[in-house]
């Protein structure tokens, strides 16, 4: 059976009060006393009951990160600095995947909420509607959601700056002499990717000799990057460079290319955004917008706890990574 602080009281002789004061660090404990105490629950190898603790105090030391596929290195690496922020303030984290589901995420919160949880990262995959909004405020702890900007009246919000990763990739590929581009990305009103479309394509229009890219919406992962891909050179076989809105919908549209016989990036230049691990190593390692993913996991948790300290006198804070590129050999000068 499982020790409880019952019988280490009973085995220090003392109340069940002093144990607890003594365990906690708190006053009012003779120093002789708390390292009986202390000695006694070694010896009986007594483990604390979160689960009891939290019904008194509030608190279950617990809290979730909701992201849509685990899978995505960039989520890997996102969750990495997460757990790693919460660990070192003791504080366990729950996974949870929402499959791009809106009411899957939800569905999530709830339960969370039912195992009192003390806060959640959310990855919003979709645009929140009204009433979704209210329903989220409502919960009743803090919520901090990765890689979207608003609405900033409501939630605590941590993103990099993805209009500025947008415009980066654009001009660089100006630069190097495209003007046959293309913007492969996800689901439309997709929050991050959808600003990382806009600084692209404004960057585009606004350049010496204005550019309007072929822009295609499809599946953020391999398998959308893939399909876009192929669709892109089906409808544009002149295209020179693709700018894909995450580095796993690159590396889908890097097989397509290979597929089609097409030579990176002597026929046609790539360039993704996030630059995950994986960027480094496929052939030919991906220029790609870099953003800092394990930062901003460990970041999010900071805010979170911040937040959940406060209690009710919570304001909502919002913080922006910068980024920059990260030139590889997966684009190249297009000669006139």
């Amino acid at each position: 059976m499982a020790i409880t602080i019952k019988d280490v009281a009973r085995e220090s002789g003392v109340n069940v009060s002093t144990v607890s004061r003594a365990l906690n660090g708190e006053y009012g404990v003779h120093s002789d006393t708390r390292e009986l105490v202390l000695a006694v629950a070694e010896r009986l190898q007594y483990r604390p009951n979160r689960v009891a603790r939290g019904l008194v105090t509030g608190r279950s030391h617990t809290l979730a990160l909701v992201v849509s596929d685990i899978r995505n290195p960039f989520f890997a690496e996102v969750a990495r600095g997460a757990e790693d922020a919460a660990y070192a303030s003791d504080y366990d984290l729950v996974l949870c995947n929402s499959d791009l589901d809106a009411e899957k995420q939800l569905r999530y919160v709830e339960s969370l909420m039912e195992k009192r949880v003390d806060g959640i990262l959310m990855n919003s995959v979709a645009e929140l509607s009204k009433k979704q909004v209210e329903q989220l405020s409502n919960v009743g702890v803090p919520i901090v959601l990765l890689n979207r900007a608003a609405p900033r009246n409501a939630f605590s919000t941590i993103c990099a700056d993805n209009d500025a990763g947008g415009v980066l990739a654009a001009e660089y590929l100006w630069k190097l002499g495209h003007r046959k581009i293309a913007h492969l990305t996800g689901p439309r009103h997709h929050g991050n990717m959808t600003e990382r479309a806009n600084g692209f394509v404004r960057a585009l229009s606004e350049a010496r000799k204005p550019v309007k890219p072929v822009v295609l919406h499809g599946k953020n992962n391999f398998q959308g990057g893939m399909e876009l891909a192929q669709k892109l050179l089906a409808q544009h076989e002149d295209v020179t460079a693709i700018f894909a809105a995450s580095d796993m919908m690159a590396f889908g549209a890097i097989r397509a290319l290979m597929e089609a016989g097409k030579r990176i990036p002597e026929d046609v230049s790539v360039i993704g955004f996030d630059n995950v691990e994986l960027s480094t190593i496929v052939n030919p390692p991906l220029t790609t917008i870099h953003q800092p993913k394990y930062e901003i996991g460990q970041a999010a948790v900071e805010i979170l706890l911040r937040l959940a300290g406060r209690g009710e006198h919570q304001a909502p804070e919002h913080r922006v990574f910068g980024v920059h590129l990260i030139e590889r050999r997966s684009c190249m000068e297009r000669k006139s």
